[in-house]
């Protein structure tokens, strides 16, 4: 019967010149990866043979590493035109399936040994040295520096090493709490004997300063993982019989590009989770409820994946009887320095707001407060409004300093800009603010948003050229004020494939 191979690993290509160079050097990653450098090179032209006879469409390589040996498959998709050549290079067996409209092209090599070797096969191995190894030290590096997941280390750790420099390992971290030692990860070559391997290891005593001792049937290297002068934890390599000397030190060298990794990516979760912090302490912390005869909606996105604190920020809060404030705005730049004027921001107009301060009067407080920041002081542009239901719909009373244009959506589809924009908070000490009204009738909508929708950009065009925002916001007569935030949401999504380089919020205001 046939068993399942223990590992598999697969690449699509392209037709064309570059599909059989393509495959072979993904064929040299495979053996590499599997330390089967023993038949890489006649793995790597019977690769090149069985693509070269399938290189005029689209097709799939597919390795498959048996217990006794390695398996490639050339899958692609329609009947080949004639019989396919068999492999001039030594196999143990050839052939071509057919399933569907699909065909496999497929050969067998044996490899030397078998998966299980004993004591002496791997004391007699000798890594290879040279440009494979340093390669592979290479590759080590990449892997490592692709992961900044604390938990994902340890996996990586343990499958870079294994079968390549050990039949087995295991990842122990140091938490400092004094607990019981257990791996975070462990891996063998030989799955079945995983449950065998935790079993021994429980019992013994890892020593954390490194050093070889005897587990079981296998010599056990024990690597300190330092990092930055801190002991993270240790990699513990086993094997049959001895280990080479030229193994304990390339093995040091994983182990020292492991910690580094290990606490790299420990350092970034660590910030990001003060960052996430940070950023939620931004954000207003309840919904303001029920507003009469209002239906109000927003969207904050903070922008990319490098957990930087943003600038743009919003808020819809009471303010008192029958008075409710608004406000959209956006501080130059990101991280702390942003954050700390975007907190000064909103928490002085929550303030001032409450204190019966008009709009006008808190952005005149407010600038002269970031000014006094001295240094620290970031520019801010920022739309702010008190909004007051009123018998035929909601008089909105609005500054708004130098952000981008308000915008008012009729029932009928016409678009108006409804604010003048004033001098910017945070840069001139002698500004002044003069606060507009701006009344909505029943099915208005006022749209305020931050650059990140006005400066979504794609190639040299921006989503606001030529009046683009005003236009996508014509096209929302009759939704709620949900569906449209949604609709400029998806908007700009679209608007180019690569993700915004900049945070977005939009609030939509619409008069019942």
């Amino acid at each position: 019967m046939t068993k399942a191979p223990r590992a598999v690993l697969a690449a699509t290509f392209a037709p064309g010149d570059t599909a059989v160079p393509a495959a072979r050097r993904f064929t040299v990653e495979v053996m590499t990866a599997w330390a089967a450098t023993s038949v890489l090179a006649v793995a790597e032209q019977l690769a090149g043979e069985i693509v070269a006879q399938a290189a005029r469409a689209p097709f799939e390589v597919v390795w498959s590493h048996l217990e006794d040996g390695v398996q490639v498959e050339v899958r692609q998709k329609g009947v080949p035109g004639g019989v396919p050549a068999g492999p001039t290079v030594l196999v143990d067996e050839w052939g071509v399936t057919f399933s569907g409209e699909h065909h496999t092209h497929w050969a067998r090599l044996p490899l030397p040994g078998s998966a299980e070797r004993t004591a002496a096969e791997w004391s007699m191995e000798e890594p290879s040295r040279g440009p494979i190894w340093m390669g592979f030290l290479a590759d080590a590096s990449d892997l490592l520096a692709g992961t900044l997941d604390p938990d994902m280390v340890p996996a990586i750790i343990s499958q870079i090493v294994v079968p390549r420099l050990a039949a087995w390992c295991a990842v122990y971290t140091w938490s400092g709490d004094g607990g019981p030692q257990r791996p975070a990860y462990l891996w063998h070559t030989d799955e079945r004997r995983i449950d065998e391997l935790r079993e021994e290891l429980a019992t013994a005593q890892i020593p954390q300063a490194g050093g070889s001792m005897q587990l079981g049937d296998s010599q056990m290297l024990v690597i300190p993982l330092l990092a930055r002068g801190r002991a993270l934890g240790v990699m513990c390599l086993g094997r049959p019989d001895r280990f080479a000397e030229d193994v304990f030190q390339y093995a040091e060298d994983i182990g020292r590009r492991a910690a580094l990794a290990m606490d790299n990516a420990r350092l970034y979760a660590t910030q990001a989770a003060a960052n996430r912090a940070l950023q939620r302490s931004l954000l207003p912390p309840n919904e303001p409820g029920e507003i009469p005869g209002l239906d109000p909606a927003v969207v904050y996105e903070p922008a990319g994946e490098t957990n930087e604190v943003g600038g743009d920020f919003y808020d819809l809060f009471a303010a008192g009887d029958d008075s409710w404030r608004f406000a959209v705005g956006d501080v130059c730049g990101t991280g702390p320095e942003a954050a700390a004027v975007t907190g000064l921001a909103r928490h002085t107009l929550r303030l001032l707001a409450r204190e019966g301060y008009g709009v006008a009067a808190v952005l005149d407080r407010l600038n002269q407060a970031i000014l006094d920041e001295g240094e620290r002081a970031r520019f801010l542009t920022l739309l702010h409004g008190e909004i007051k239901p009123v018998p035929n719909g909601l008089d909105v009373w609005m500054v708004s300093a130098g952000h981008p244009e308000a915008l008012r959506l009729r029932p009928t589809g016409v678009v108006e800009t409804v604010v003048t924009s004033q001098s910017l908070l945070g840069v001139f000490p002698e500004a002044t603010f003069k606060a507009e009204v701006v009344h909505l009738d029943p099915g208005d909508v006022l749209l305020a948003v931050t650059d990140g929708v006005t400066e979504r950009r794609q190639g040299g065009r921006l989503l606001d050229d030529n009046g683009g925002l005003a236009k996508l916001f014509a096209e929302c007569v009759g939704l709620s004020a949900r569906a449209v935030a949604e609709r400029i949401r998806r908007a700009v999504q679209d608007f180019a494939p690569e993700p915004s380089a900049d945070d977005m919020a939009i609030v939509v205001l619409r008069a019942r």
